[in-house]
C-alpha cells in the first residue's frame, strides 16, 4: 500500500483485497482469535510490530529508487548505523557480551538476516514491476517463524494461528492467481 504514495504505483482491486485478507490473518493471530473484541494478547508488542512494519516497508520501498549497488548501499547504511547504535548502547546498558552464544547469534543475524537476506530482498524489490507482488510475500515469514518456533522451541501453536495462516496464504494465493491469469491472457492474446 505504501508503494502508492512513495512510488506513484497504482494498486489494483485484487492487490487491495489480497492485502486485506492477509492483514485479517495477522489480526486473527495477534488477537488469538478474539477478532470481534480486538483484544490483543500483547498490545505493546502488536504496536511495536505494526510500527516496525511501517518503518521496514517504507525503507524497502524508498530503497527501490536507490541507484547504488545493493551491497555498497547496505555497507554504507550499516556503517552509518553502527556508531549510532554503539552510542545508544553505551548510554543505556553498556557493552556486555554474555558468552560465545550471544556473539555467535549476533554474527549470524548480521551475516544472514541483515546481510544476505537484505541484498536478495533489495534485488527483488528493484526488479519487480509491481512491488505489491513482492511485498506480500513477506507474510510468509510469520508462517516460517511459527514452524521454527514449534520445532526448535517446542511452543504450542494455537488454533487461531492456523486460521490466521490460512487467511494469509489465501491472500497471497489470491493475488498471485490473478497475476498468473493476467500474464497467461497476455501470452495467449
Amino acid at each position: 500500500y505504501l508503494s502508492v504514495p512513495f512510488l506513484g504505483q497504482k494498486l489494483r482491486r485484487i492487490d487491495i483485497l489480497a492485502g486485506l485478507v492477509c492483514y485479517a490473518g495477522v489480526v486473527v493471530i495477534a488477537t488469538r482469535g478474539a477478532v470481534t473484541s480486538l483484544n490483543f494478547s500483547d498490545p505493546l508488542g502488536v504496536s511495536l510490530a505494526l510500527g516496525s512494519t511501517l518503518v521496514w516497508a517504507s525503507y524497502w520501498i524508498i530503497a527501490t529508487r536507490d541507484t547504488r549497488d545493493p551491497v555498497v548501499g547496505l555497507f554504507l547504511n550499516f556503517s552509518f548505523g553502527l556508531p549510532v547504535i554503539a552510542l545508544v548502547c553505551w548510554y543505556t546498558v553498556g557493552f556486555g557480551v554474555s558468552g560465545i552464544g550471544s556473539l555467535s547469534a549476533a554474527v549470524y543475524i548480521g551475516v544472514f538476516e541483515m546481510g544476505i537476506a537484505f541484498i536478495l530482498w533489495s534485488q527483488a524489490m528493484k526488479k519487480a514491476e509491481n512491488t505489491a507482488k513482492v511485498s506480500n510475500l513477506i507474510f510468509i515469514a510469520p508462517f516460517l517463524s511459527l514452524v521454527f518456533i514449534y520445532f526448535i522451541l517446542g511452543e504450542v501453536i494455537l488454533p487461531s494461528t492456523y486460521i490466521g495462516l490460512v487467511l494469509i496464504i489465501a491472500g497471497l494465493w489470491l493475488q498471485q492467481k490473478k497475476v498468473q491469469a493476467r500474464t497467461q491472457g497476455l501470452e495467449h492474446g
